[in-house]
């Protein structure tokens, strides 16, 4: 027992935790992610930069960032997502791969039209394209997240994780440094176009992979049927009424139910970490892109450094945090991460006091996506952890969507803190709202070394 829990929390040997990158699966998620990761910058990060460059004020620029708040109430649908299968589609691909096809077929669609959109004129119109690609790459989101947890065994989640953010880090770059070169030599909507053409990689990737197994996921749904034993008893509902109250209490109330269930009240604890734990970045990197215009470097140099180097840079990090919470834990690991999201930020102060120099600007976007990847890759395996199989699209959608929701909203007032101070000021501000993920990550630390101390007694007796 006692080497079981050590290697829950670390303990894995160099080889191990290397080799894990070398099962079909984790390799899958190369493309899966990639797919994944292209459409987030095009309605956030490189909107910003289109939208500035067009001349929108950046107050404005950051309410439209508001548009990927879809990414924080993805939860809403996720049963949907979990239980509802596709007429045709379903049948033909299965629950997971007939969804994530849908998915991608509206984020080409929003893509598509955000490219014969005018920021200026027919802003209206860019921002609802945008919202129709973020709402599907929310959906494709919750559907490459089931497929990952429920594809593979919990052992290789980290190595998911990594392989997952090198493949989201891929598309990055694409529809970051990738689109701004294509902007820069032709035009932003010749680059929205090409990016919706990228897309096409997860389409095919969606073809080729299998679908999960979930026959076996039953056996763990039994408070599930008790519930609804327990309603059909009491509320007495027959036919179509009764199907639509045992579809509502197995897909919307049981996975909620679970996860509190499972976790007593120290579950608010855990949703609370969840929520405040990327608020930092996600903060800072509303205003990233103007303030990179502001400061004077051109959209050859933003794409190169800050949305080719820089995820490059990131892609090391998220690989390197895979093997590393292999060898060293999640806890640990999530604690190092939000240190260093923190003093990253903090960097971002320092680079608004100097000139434009290339040099500084690769030093921080290095330091800044080298935590990013290490954090991101750690928080990916603890949330997948915290999953249960049984329902796998409900229960990680809620989790993510709170990580996006409360840091979203914070972010859409990330310009109007820039106009009533200034980019140094608003740095600092970046990095005060990591804090608090760091001492709950204290409270989570302390709590699993509680129960783990517990654990032995519990078996003696």
């Amino acid at each position: 027992m006692k080497q079981a829990g050590s290697r829950q929390n670390g303990g894995h040997n160099w080889a191990e935790s290397f080799l894990v990158y070398k099962n079909p699966k984790v390799l899958a998620m190369l493309f899966l992610g990639f797919s994944a990761g292209l459409p987030l910058l095009l309605v956030f990060g490189t909107l910003s930069a289109w939208l500035r460059v067009e001349g929108v004020d950046k107050t404005t620029i950051g309410f439209v960032s508001w548009v990927a708040l879809a990414y924080g109430l993805k939860f809403t649908w996720s049963p949907l997502v979990d239980r509802l299968p596709l007429p045709l589609l379903g049948r033909a691909l299965g629950q997971r791969r007939s969804w994530m096809l849908l998915a991608q077929a509206g984020v080409i669609f929003g893509l598509l039209n955000m490219a014969t959109s005018d920021p200026l004129s027919q802003l209206q119109a860019v921002v609802l394209f945008a919202v129709m690609t973020a709402f599907s790459s929310a959906t494709q989101d919750i559907t490459i997240d089931a497929w990952r947890i429920e594809a593979i065994g919990d052992e290789y989640q980290g190595a998911m994780a990594g392989t997952y953010q090198l493949g989201y880090r891929l598309g990055m770059i694409v529809a970051g440094g990738g689109a701004f070169s294509l902007a820069h030599f032709y035009s932003w909507p010749v680059a929205y176009q090409v990016m919706a053409a990228c897309m096409l990689i997860g389409v095919v990737s969606v073809l080729i992979i299998s679908e999960p197994q979930q026959a076996q996921l039953q056996a763990d749904r039994h408070t599930e049927r008790e519930m609804i034993e327990r309603a059909n008893r009491e509320l007495h509902l027959a036919g179509t009424w009764q199907r639509l109250q045992n579809w509502f209490i197995g897909a919307v109330v049981s996975p909620f139910a679970e996860f509190f269930a499972r976790h007593g009240l120290f579950a608010v604890t855990i949703l609370a970490f969840i929520m405040v734990f990327r608020i930092s970045d996600i903060t800072l990197g509303v205003m990233a892109n103007p303030f990179y215009i502001d400061m004077g470097y051109s959209e050859l140099e933003i794409g190169l450094v800050t949305k080719t180097v820089g995820p490059l840079v990131t892609i090391g990090g998220a690989l390197l945090g895979g093997v590393l919470v292999m060898h060293y834990g999640k806890m640990r690991m999530l604690m190092t991460g939000a240190i260093l999201v923190v003093l990253t930020n903090l960097l971002f102060a320092w680079l608004a006091l100097q000139q434009a120099e290339l040099m500084w600007l690769i030093m921080v976007v290095g330091a800044d996506n080298l935590a990013a990847g290490i954090a991101t890759t750690t928080f990916v395996a603890y949330l997948s952890a915290l999953t249960n199989k049984a329902y796998t699209a409900t229960q990680y959608a809620l989790f993510s969507s709170i990580m996006l929701l409360l840091a979203k909203f914070i972010a859409g007032f990330s310009g109007w803190v820039v106009d009533a101070s200034s980019y140094p000021v608003f740095f600092i501000y970046a990095a005060v709202l990591g804090l608090p993920s760091i001492g709950l990550i204290k409270v989570l630390m302390n709590h699993e070394s509680l129960q783990q101390a517990a654990a032995p007694a519990t078996q003696t007796g």
